[in-house]
């Protein structure tokens, strides 16, 4: 399909839908909905195939090495891991900029609850997305207005769950594509998940499943290269280990606001676990890392969403590798649990996940 023919199949795809989503929603919704589709467009229109860009005599070497890794990854997602097989993450875009989106996620000031925002197709989910992080602040004041406790962070990648392969599929980006081997691995396996299977009302259940399809999937592409698994060891470590200060946080968190202790006692108490957290993080960066800083702004930065949004990526993580366990670690068939899962109320499909 021409250029030209892709952008009037798309008006005529886009204009029915921004009717609908006013109707559904008002002048503010559109607003929002639109801003949504052109930063989508914009980003897919600058993508161009993996192979015109190591085409270019003047491609940064850095870059064109990894454009070849990705080649290899891309396959690998297919072949091996039964990924879907089509155009995502075999083109590449430079955004000329850090981040792909700007997430908001928010809490109520004493719950771990994320609060959700529902969309067409996709369903609901416990983040709004923005490509101006600008509309992502502004959000996040209107939030604080509300009384809600608000976290705006920038991500590298976003899936559209396939929805985009006929404008030819989700690309790579210049926000990841520098990651080290095993680091971009995990973006292209994770991201292709989400196309597999999608819960329309559990950000937890997508995030996890996604997590557990890279761990696994990375855990085997690693295998027979060394280098890059030592190399990813000695970097998964330090993560590891502020996965578990996150978690012993988050139940320290989840005590105190269950408890039957009053609003002010119960601010007190959040207060301390986050004091414990820093604390802790600064005792482990003096006895164990030399002192290594890359992740004080980030550590520093984190209030109850963010612990909220990271828990979705990795609370249910086990549940799903025991689920690939049980399947015979056969990918199609724990493909097909997992879509059957999707299918199932919330409240049934966690119970049958956790009994796995």
């Amino acid at each position: 399909m021409t250029k030209r023919a892709r952008r009037l199949l798309l008006i005529l795809l886009a204009a029915p839908l921004l009717l609908a989503m006013t109707a559904l929603g008002g002048c503010a919704q559109l607003s929002y909905y639109g801003q949504s589709l052109s930063g989508h467009l914009s980003l897919v229109r600058s993508a161009k195939p993996v192979d015109d860009w190591l085409g270019q005599p003047d491609l940064d070497p850095d870059v064109r090495q990894q454009l070849e890794l990705s080649k290899s990854l891309r396959d690998y997602a297919s072949s091996e891991l039964k990924l879907p097989d089509n155009d995502s993450y075999r083109r590449y875009a430079d955004l000329k900029r850090g981040s792909a989106v700007w997430n908001v996620v928010a809490t109520p000031e004493l719950s771990l609850q994320l609060k959700t925002w529902c969309y067409p197709i996709m369903g609901c989910a416990g983040y709004r997305g923005y490509f101006d992080p600008h509309d992502a602040r502004e959000l996040a004041q209107e939030l604080r207005q509300e009384g809600l406790e608000p976290y705006v962070y920038g991500v590298p990648a976003y899936s559209s769950l396939g929805w985009s392969n006929w404008l030819g599929g989700d690309p790579l980006l210049n926000t990841f594509i520098r990651y080290p081997e095993a680091q971009l691995a995990r973006m292209i396996f994770h991201e292709l998940a989400h196309q597999v299977a999608y819960a329309s009302d559990d950000t937890a259940f997508n995030e996890s499943f996604a997590t557990a399809v890279e761990q696994i999937g990375v855990g085997r592409w690693l295998k027979d290269r060394p280098e890059a698994l030592r190399d990813d060891e000695r970097s998964r470590r330090r993560q590891d280990e502020i996965q578990v200060l996150l978690k012993s946080t988050r139940e320290q968190l989840q005590d105190v606001f269950r408890s039957t202790a009053s609003d002010d006692e119960k601010r007190a108490g959040k207060a301390a676990a986050f004091a414990k957290l820093r604390a802790d993080y600064e005792a482990i960066k003096r006895d164990r890392w030399n002192g290594d800083t890359r992740f004080d702004r980030w550590v520093l930065g984190l209030n109850t969403p963010a612990l909220a949004i990271q828990g979705s990526y990795t609370d249910l993580v086990p549940d799903f590798v025991r689920l690939f366990e049980r399947q015979g670690a056969d990918w199609p068939r724990f493909y097909a649990e997992v879509q059957r899962l999707a299918k199932l109320p919330k409240e049934e499909r966690r119970a049958e996940l956790a009994r796995q």
